[in-house]
């Protein structure tokens, strides 16, 4: 059998051997195959010597694409890679925290290129750290009803059977935590498809006055948040960087006094603490203050409300009682992508005596807890992934993503045996993680972190929740 014709480089240019000639009505290069020397087919060979004074180069927007020089002008104006006008709830670097010139380190070398007793060290600190930590999490494995039939069907693949048993497990824990209920808004985090928010949509039934907003930064195919049609429910996707997200310009947001539930399905690294700044300090405590509206304004129309709610028995709850933010539920995963100047922890590295460079060390190390620590028998025991099942996250988790030397073999360095270097990694996330729930309860929260799923259906099994300290039962609706 004939093998298919290759299709032309992402650059731009034809596929090797085939002809030069871009065909304008197919957009694309024609595919016949060329003498040798010969640039063109015989069916172009002349219409391209008409076109000879036209000159293809590429865009200085995108080089992965190709244009006439004459039709520079009007495609630079209608090119994808153009900038946009920015959105208004995009404040640049709103939620990146501050960077300390003096706290970045110097050029650091991998953790392979360590020597051994700059290596000893640093594993010495990490155990004194985490000295007094409870390293072994409260198991909090759930599921819901909403994604029974879903989990029970028998077309699934592998990794589909996996993501479900995930999300089935997130939603349980926010039914657990009584944060599903009407009159709020949830935001997704890395949203990718939006398949957590259909979830927690489908257990919500006909609740009233709920909104979704989903939260990616890149576009996404085969979204799912476009085919709700309920009335009492409002999809809204922001594609936007989190780091530059401002959730009080969101008109639904900004008009309205809804709680907001944070949520999030592998939140990888540093997206993990620039959720968090956003939803504490850019959204939550700026609502706390009452920016929208002066105090004296507020104190009034608080006691108003709180007449009419004992005219109407009592039925609405008092305005002092809303909280900005209701709670987070975020599935922790990634921590080799945690950055430094990102992170919502460093108060809490400092009181350990750490720093900037203990934290880039302590985050590389953190992949040893995933990375190449699968056993022959688990690896065997995978079902093999289609296409459909690859793309439901668009990305997997389990494997860490850092590939260096030392995670290749599972065995760098070798004076650690696997076990050691896979409970150093643990000890690295729980360190990282550690720090995140500092940062909450010293912004008013209750935080814990807890298993929400088998390391047999993914090893970044860890969940972040939150909920108000000082907030009413979390099952009251504002």
């Amino acid at each position: 059998m004939a093998a298919s014709a290759p299709t032309p480089h992402a650059t731009g240019f034809p596929a090797e051997g085939r002809c030069g000639y871009y065909v304008t009505k197919k957009k694309r290069f024609c595919r016949m195959v060329v003498a040798a020397g010969r640039r063109f087919c015989g069916e172009h060979a002349g219409a391209a010597e008409e076109e000879n004074a036209r000159k293809r180069i590429l865009c200085p927007l995108d080089p992965k694409h190709t244009v006439y020089e004459d039709q520079l002008a009007k495609h630079l104006k209608k090119c994808n890679s153009r900038e946009k006008p920015k959105p208004d709830f995009f404040i640049q670097d709103i939620n990146a925290g501050l960077k300390d010139e003096t706290e970045i380190p110097e050029q650091l070398v991998p953790i392979s290129s360590l020597p051994e007793e700059q290596l000893e060290m640093l594993i010495k600190k990490l155990k004194k750290a985490s000295e007094g930590l409870n390293s072994t999490l409260k198991d909090q494995i759930m599921s819901h009803p909403a994604l029974h039939e879903a989990l029970n069907d028998p077309n699934n693949g592998g990794a589909a059977t996996k993501h479900l048993k995930q999300q089935a497990s997130i939603l349980g824990n926010i039914e657990k935590l009584k944060l599903l209920g009407p009159r709020r808004c949830f935001v997704e985090f890395g949203a990718g498809k939006g398949k957590l928010s259909h979830w927690v949509d489908i257990a919500l039934k006909d609740a009233e006055e709920v909104h979704f907003i989903l939260v990616e930064k890149v576009p996404t195919r085969f979204k799912v948040d476009g085919k709700h049609r309920k009335k009492n429910s409002v999809f809204q996707r922001l594609q936007i960087d989190i780091q530059h997200l401002c959730l009080n310009r969101i008109p639904v947001l900004s008009r309205q006094r809804l709680p907001v539930v944070g949520i999030g399905k592998h939140l990888c690294g540093a997206a993990t603490d620039l959720a968090l700044r956003c939803l504490v300090e850019t959204y939550g405590a700026s609502r706390e203050e009452g920016n929208e509206e002066p105090s004296a304004k507020r104190i009034k129309n608080d006691k108003a409300d709180r007449d009419i709610d004992t005219e109407d028995g009592g039925e609405r709850n008092a305005a002092e009682a809303w909280a900005p933010v209701a709670g987070i539920v975020v599935a922790l995963c990634c921590h080799h992508r945690c950055d430094w100047t990102h992170y919502v922890g460093k108060d809490y590295f400092r009181a350990q005596g750490l720093g900037a460079q203990e934290f880039h060390y302590f985050q590389r190390m953190s992949s040893w807890a995933t990375c190449g620590m699968r056993t022959a028998a688990a690896e065997a025991s995978r079902v093999p992934r289609t296409r459909d099942d690859q793309s439901e996250d668009g990305e997997e988790h389990d494997g860490g993503g850092h590939t260096g030397p030392e995670d290749r073999t599972g065995t760098w360095p070798g004076f650690l045996p696997v076990e050691e270097k896979a409970r150093l990694g643990r000890l690295c996330k729980l360190l990282i993680d550690q720090g995140r729930l500092q940062y909450l309860q010293r912004r008013g929260f209750r935080a814990a972190l807890q298993r929400y799923t088998d390391p047999g259906v993914s090893l970044e099994n860890v969940l972040l929740t939150a909920l108000p300290a000082q907030a009413p039962s979390a099952g009251t609706t504002a």
